[in-house]
């Protein structure tokens, strides 16, 4: 796939959801600082705007010091991170949000997620501080990340600060279509990560037929698939042929034929599956 041709898709091609730009770069097992500073390089330079990092991923000062030294204006980055379920008490929230500020070396977050709802996640208790951080400016945006429906509803009626995200695992393999459907009955938007399904989107034989027909990878598929629903997709990649080869899924418009191809895939195998998961 032409991955030189992703120089000419533009940042501003990117379509945005509440202000987010819809495809963004994972960092998830991400954690040698150079190598995750590299990827961040290669992302902003080939015109990706939304960052996504997390506590655990142990990778966000190396995230925080590429957005610094790039040509990118910080205030063009969409930056997100998330909140570990050992720290979801009240002030522990408010403790390691500002931890994760100073490792990243900003003055705010535009998107902070509860990661998990788990271990010492307690909708009263871990909303408010959200909604106070929300308050003072540190975070623009609050998120939540692998909540079912019921877990979204009791959370948009808990937290004082609208919600903007519900970032979840999804991909042809895993629609969520119950997930999405209450996002949109709230007017939350819905964050795709592990949208290539850890790659194995290349073995699935509708999303080939899709690919070879456009002459693109099965990564482009997927992608665009996802945008196509509303989604937006924050795919990890770490070297520089996949990062830029996702980001020329921008390109990629499929037809109602190549969609109801990808909708009519009966497979459902989730990648992502903690024992502390809501759904276990």
């Amino acid at each position: 796939m032409a991955a030189d041709n992703a120089e000419q898709i533009a940042p501003e091609t990117c379509p945005t959801a509440a202000g987010m730009p819809m495809l963004g770069l994972g960092t998830w097992q991400n954690d040698s600082p150079e190598e995750c500073a590299e990827s961040v390089r290669t992302a902003l330079e080939a015109g990706y705007r939304h960052i996504d990092t997390a506590q655990a991923y142990d990778n966000e000062e190396a995230v925080g010091e590429e957005i610094a030294t790039s040509n990118v204006d910080r205030e063009d980055v969409f930056l997100a991170t998330k909140v570990w379920i050992s720290n979801l008490a009240s002030e522990d929230v408010l403790e390691t949000a500002r931890e994760s500020i100073d490792r990243l070396g900003v003055e705010y977050v535009d998107l902070l997620y509860v990661h998990w709802p788990a271990r010492t996640y307690d909708p009263a208790e871990t909303l408010d501080a959200f909604s106070e951080l929300y308050e003072e400016g540190v975070i623009e945006n609050v998120g939540v990340s692998n909540f079912l429906p019921e877990q979204l509803e009791e959370a948009v009626e808990r937290c004082d600060a609208p919600i903007l995200a519900n970032q979840v695992e999804l991909h042809p393999l895993l629609p969520q279509e119950e997930i999405r459907d209450a996002c949109a009955a709230h007017d939350i938007e819905v964050v795709a990560y592990s949208p290539i399904a850890r790659g194995d989107v290349f073995d699935q034989p509708e999303i080939q037929e899709v690919a070879d027909k456009h002459d693109v990878s099965e990564a482009q598929v997927s992608l665009a698939w996802l945008r196509e629903m509303g989604v937006t997709a924050i795919p990890k990649a770490t070297g520089e042929d996949h990062i830029r080869d996702n980001w020329e899924s921008l390109a990629l418009e499929l037809a109602q034929e190549d969609i109801e191809t990808i909708d009519a895939i009966e497979e459902i195998d989730r990648k992502v599956d903690p024992e502390f998961g809501p759904w276990n």
